[in-house]
């Protein structure tokens, strides 16, 4: 199952080290974007970069 895993690397809600990463590394295949700077809400801080990232693993 193709899996995308986008996490900010300044999330102070939930750490990349404790969620991110290690969902990444536990998904077989699983693709990963880390964002510079991005908080917890990077879906509306980056919200560019993000519906790009989705769009081209959508049509990937």
């Amino acid at each position: 199952m193709p899996t995308l895993v986008i996490h900010g690397d300044d999330d102070q809600v939930v750490p990349f080290e404790a969620s991110g990463k290690r969902a990444a590394a536990m998904i077989k295949g699983a693709e990963l974007k880390v964002y510079p700077g991005a908080p917890h809400g990077f879906a509306v801080t980056h919200a560019e970069m993000l519906n790009k990232d989705l769009l081209a693993f959508l049509q990937g």
